[in-house]
């Protein structure tokens, strides 16, 4: 079975990257042909904006996952080391500021908000909530109903 990565990208691990936890998560699960086919193991959005705040290579990030299956904290361990041991702080902080406040084009939240018979009120306009979901509705409709 195919899973969807249910940790949202508004979590952080102990180095305090948010989305950190999910990329590790979905990069894991696609390493070992377990990740649900509608999900990226490294896309364009969230997991491009953090391997390049971190200045970290994707390639090797994707090798490191396929082929040492590391647990988060290794994971981290991993990073740290390629880091010189240490991450820029303002780096994590500036990516954490643009992952929480980044906002999907309307169409996109109202696409999101429309599946999950959500009313379109203005309140729901991060991406963070809106990708949780929509990841909870996948997980609904693919596992549960």
């Amino acid at each position: 079975m195919k899973l969807i990565p249910m940790i949202s990208s508004g979590i952080a691990g102990p180095l305090g990257v948010l989305h950190l936890p999910r990329l590790w998560q979905k990069a894991s699960l696609a390493a070992v042909d377990r990740l649900h086919d509608d999900y990226p193991a490294c896309g364009k959005g969230y997991d491009n904006m953090l391997l390049e705040a971190l200045g970290l290579d994707r390639e090797a990030f994707l090798a490191f996952i396929k082929d040492q299956k590391p647990t988060y904290p290794q994971c981290e361990a991993w990073i740290l080391s390629q880091k010189g041991g240490a991450l820029d702080p303002e780096a994590v902080r500036t990516l954490n500021s643009a992952i929480a406040g980044y906002l999907h084009d309307d169409a996109t939240r109202k696409a999101i908000l429309d599946e999950n018979n959500i009313e379109d009120n203005g309140a729901i306009k991060d991406a963070v909530n809106l990708n949780n979901l929509d990841d909870w509705k996948a997980f609904h409709r693919d596992i549960l109903a």
